[in-house]
């Protein structure tokens, strides 16, 4: 039994991992039914399960879902429950654990509480370590998050661990790859030629994932350095646009394009990549960059770190330094060697390191390792 919050966790992250899981033991997903597309898109042999688990803390709707899912445990008797994101792991541990299902297993992939203060932190924080004990097993999706959670004390040290070189579901490298054509094509779309430097953006947009640092730091680059240009691509979060444009006011290149199902064309027509977040579990958006061929300019924070190979694959940058960002961006913008070097050591990188095929096979290989010979039935569904 795989729980998420929200059927895009399974679309974004999930779904190469429950086409190979589903070769060697019965799925069964369990989300929010946010739209009816969910069940379209599941591989074959994954069933899906609709419980209205929702992101924002709701004390009844939590309480039904919580409910819920202790019936849905107890109908089908799971030997194993593996849930992503933090309030489907905190509402399934618990059921897991009432519903005595032997094998528990969370994934983190960032805490929501690294960037607050005061009692928020301490709330959040605690709920992490509530998920961490009620599970029997825990994964971090990066080396760096691992080292973290380990030193806040969420998480004891023989109780977590981290799948190769980590990422929740690595990068699809027949989506992501460089590309001529559509670079071409998307570029000219945008108004841009061979010679003007294209900086990105992929992400949600809200403050803790830098943006507004990003357009600070750009437009004293962009002052200076009249060739560069900022694509911001994502779902606006927090009503941020408005403050964007007011920021961006006279500064003809900076575009605001909105959210999109296919980030790859703007990774393929970029020159560098921008993720400037103040929290990150691990930062996947680099690794697909990467497999473009795109280096990246991101903050030095547990995450993003194992994602960016510093002065490699791209450049480090501590957290908020908006001045060390404009420097960085003017210096990509300068020097066309360093992009070329930077992006081809990169695709290298995320081809070596993070490719789909051998992070998923790794999660499959630790999955059917805990289930051992009880493959029958659901996912560890018992005899």
């Amino acid at each position: 039994m795989v729980v998420v919050a929200v059927p895009m966790t399974v679309k974004a992250f999930l779904l190469p991992y429950l086409e190979q899981l589903a070769k060697v033991c019965h799925v069964t997903v369990v989300c929010a039914q946010e739209d009816g597309a969910l069940r379209e898109v599941l591989p074959a042999g994954v069933d899906f399960r609709p419980v209205d688990i929702r992101r924002a803390i709701s004390p009844l709707a939590d309480a039904r879902a919580l409910t819920g899912l202790i019936g849905l445990m107890r109908a089908e008797k799971f030997s194993l429950v593996h849930s992503v994101t933090p309030k489907a792991g905190l509402l399934s541990m618990l059921a897991a654990l009432v519903s005595e299902t032997p094998i528990r297993l969370h994934m983190f992939t960032g805490q929501v509480w690294a960037t607050k203060r005061g009692v928020p932190r301490w709330v959040l924080k605690k709920l992490d370590a509530l998920i961490a004990l009620c599970a029997t097993h825990v994964l971090a999706d990066s080396r760096s998050q691992m080292a973290y959670l380990l030193s806040e004390k969420v998480v004891c040290s023989g109780k977590i661990n981290v799948l190769g070189n980590g990422s929740i579901s690595g990068v699809d490298l027949q989506r992501f790859r460089p590309d001529p054509e559509l670079r071409r094509r998307v570029r000219s779309r945008l108004g841009y030629g061979d010679d003007d430097v294209l900086a990105l953006f992929v992400g949600r947009l809200n403050r803790d994932k830098g943006v507004l640092d990003l357009v600070q730091a750009f437009l004293l680059a962009s002052a200076e350095q009249g060739n560069l240009a900022l694509l911001v691509v994502g779902p606006d979060e927090e009503g941020l646009r408005p403050v964007i444009e007011a920021m961006a006011t006279g500064n003809s290149r900076l575009h605001l394009l909105g959210g999109t199902s296919t980030p790859e064309e703007y990774m393929a027509a970029a020159d560098v990549f921008c993720l400037p977040s103040y929290r990150e579990g691990f930062g996947s958006v680099i690794i697909e960059a990467a497999a473009c061929g795109v280096p990246a300019i991101a903050s030095a924070i547990y995450g993003l770190t194992d994602a960016v190979e510093d002065g490699k694959s791209g450049c480090l940058h501590p957290v908020g330094d908006v001045m060390r960002m404009a420097r960085l961006l003017q210096q990509f913008a300068r020097e066309p060697g360093l992009r070329t070097s930077m992006g081809a050591y990169a695709r290298q990188r995320a081809m070596a390191d993070f490719a789909s095929g051998t992070v998923v096979a790794a999660q499959v290989e630790f999955i059917t390792g805990l289930l051992g010979g009880a493959l029958g039935g659901r996912v560890g569904a018992q005899e």
